[in-house]
């Protein structure tokens, strides 16, 4: 009777362990999986593993990265492990210098994500600039493009229980990561139902964003090695910027068509506090409003929140260029727009 019990508590426990096991992924498209998903805490909700791809072999570095490969932060709704329901996906693109990985990432997504029945997927991005790069030298392939869409996302919806179509996918980003999520819809619109951006530089024509990739380019904060100005979108001087001009969300927006479009921006606040985070968001400001105006123009609808210095957006929010409570907001009210449109549960 004892032994009876023990094996039925055996039995019971293995099961318990099992079903809080995050999910094992396989390898696939390209891509290996280096390191198997691991929860980052004891809510069990998210998880981080490691692929190595032939198209970024050899991605610049931030500190705590791991040089040849790719950490991916994945935030799972509640009950994902206890149904067999399949989910839409929100893609979320980070900022530079930023990392997929951080514990604010997380705690934005899994803040804004509660209630929601969606998967959320934040893919390494370094200095990408989201882009296949024109003249990446001696780091070899950078074609982080390639990386994303055509290996990130299929393996994902290989891996996982999503729905894995346009209406059961959207994409979003913070700065650099708003000029990724804007420039892979236009790419490839077939892919998502809904874009948005927060504080993102959007329009490559404008000088000073021109300056703040170059920026990203040359500084060893952004990533080390640190690359030529010329690395990512080629020559920025004309007639050699075909390049930055071909890949300006801004200036592209006709591909939108159909789809869900959402910007958010604040105006910097007050100058004298934090300048350098003031300007920047001031600069993406300005890019954002001609993206707004270009749409208006196509007669394409969107949603955009410009909120000033943040006062009236959110407790907290100061309207600067990575002021987490008017992210906070951002993520939340982006959820809410997305899961209106988004095929889900």
């Amino acid at each position: 009777m004892a032994a009876g019990l023990t094996v039925a508590s055996t039995l019971v426990a293995t099961a318990a362990t099992a079903e809080t096991e995050p999910p094992r992924l396989d390898d696939g498209f390209g891509l290996t999986v280096v390191r198997q998903p691991e929860w980052v805490d004891d809510a069990q909700r998210t998880f981080v593993f490691s692929v190595a791809s032939e198209q970024v072999p050899n991605p610049t570095l931030l500190p705590g990265q791991t040089a040849g490969q790719h950490d991916i932060m994945v935030t799972l709704p509640e009950g994902y492990t206890a149904n067999a329901d399949r989910y839409p996906v929100l893609y979320s693109l980070h900022g530079n210098p930023d990392r997929a990985n951080t514990q604010v990432n997380q705690q934005i997504t899994e803040q804004a994500t509660k209630d929601a029945p969606l998967i959320t997927v934040h893919p390494n991005g370094v200095r990408s600039w989201y882009s296949n790069w024109v003249n990446p030298g001696g780091l070899g392939p950078q074609n982080w493009e390639n990386f994303h869409l055509d290996q990130v996302i299929p393996l994902i919806d290989a891996n996982l229980r999503t729905i894995p179509t346009r209406e059961g996918r959207a994409i979003v980003g913070h700065s650099m990561g708003g000029f990724g999520a804007f420039h892979y819809a236009e790419r490839r619109p077939e892919l998502f139902s809904y874009v948005g951006s927060f504080s993102g530089g959007l329009d490559l024509l404008n000088q000073a964003q021109r300056a703040a990739v170059i920026g990203t380019e040359l500084l060893p904060e952004s990533g080390t090695p640190t690359v030529a100005v010329d690395a990512i979108f080629g020559s920025p001087v004309w007639p050699l910027d075909g390049v930055w001009n071909a890949q300006s969300p801004a200036q592209h927006v006709e591909s939108l068509r159909g789809m869900g479009v959402a910007m958010y921006t604040g105006n910097g606040g007050d100058l004298t506090v934090n300048p350098p985070q003031a300007v920047v968001e001031s600069v993406a400001r300005d890019t954002n409003l001609v993206t707004a105006a270009n749409l208006n123009a196509a007669g394409i609808p969107h949603y955009f929140a410009d909120y000033g210095d943040g006062s009236t957006w959110a407790p907290g929010c100061t309207g600067k260029h990575a002021s987490v409570p008017c992210l906070q907001k951002d993520m939340e009210h982006y959820v809410s727009l997305i899961m209106q449109r988004l095929q889900h549960p």
